[in-house]
This record gives C-alpha cells, structure tokens and sequence, in this order.
C-alpha cells in the first residue's frame, strides 16, 4: 500500500539523520579542539559546560527531533493505514516537517528561543489537527 503521507513521514526521518550528522560533524571537532577526556564518571553537565554553545544546540535539536517527532510518526502511519494518508492530511503532514526543519534551523545557527517557540507552537498545532483528524477518522 502506498500513502502520499509517508513522504513527509520519510522526510522527517531523513531530516533526523542530517541533524545527527551535523551535531557530530560539530561535537567531534569541538571535543578534539578542547582536549575535552571522555569520562563516564563526569556529568553530562559538565561535559556540555566544556562545549561551546553552539555545538551544543545541534545536539539539543537531534534530542527535540526524538520527542514530539515520535507522535507524528504515530499519527502518519495510523492515517496511512486507513486510508486518509492524501488530500489535506497530507498537505498537514509536509507542513509539520517544514516546521520542524525551519525550527532545526533557527535552533542549530541562531537558537532564538521565543522564534524557536513559536515554530514549535505552530508545529504542535499543525500536529494536534492532524492527532484529531486521525482520531475522527478512527472512531
């Protein structure tokens, strides 16, 4: 069965995986930079006190990307699988991943946080329509 859905679906997976590769395209070189010793008996505050802010805001986006992200998953593939993965739940579904790519963006190069909080307020409307839709549809 093909759903027009899970492109955007993919795409958000694929995204996921750019912002992966940029956060240790950044880590590495910043913890080679800082002589930065990996210990298991340090902190994870204190290591990231040791990175740069700006390495740090990549990590911190690929963590957001494995939070809200998880119920768009869930609710694109319910949708798939009944049927209501075109038209307008579609069109819903690429809006959330624009979203989330430009709320990456915004927090990976410039982390204005009020800019990042609205995107991601946006992103979480356009989320609970298509939550609701999806429930609609089911019930």
């Amino acid at each position: 069965m093909h759903s027009p859905i899970l492109a955007p679906l993919m795409a958000l997976v694929l995204w996921s995986f750019v912002m992966w590769a940029w956060l240790y395209a950044t880590r590495i070189p910043a913890i080679v930079k800082n002589n930065i010793v990996l210990d298991p008996q340090r902190s994870k505050e204190e290591f990231n006190a040791r990175l740069p802010a700006r390495v740090r805001w990549k990590a911190d986006n690929y963590n957001h990307l494995m939070e809200q992200p998880t119920l768009f998953y869930a609710v694109t593939l319910t949708l798939a699988l009944i049927g209501e993965g075109a038209g307008m739940n579609a069109v819903l579904a690429w809006l959330y991943v624009g979203l989330r790519i430009v709320h990456s963006l915004v927090q990976a190069i410039v982390n204005i946080v009020m800019v990042r909080f609205a995107i991601f307020m946006v992103a979480s409307v356009v989320l609970l329509v298509m939550a609701l839709r999806a429930a609609l549809a089911v019930l």
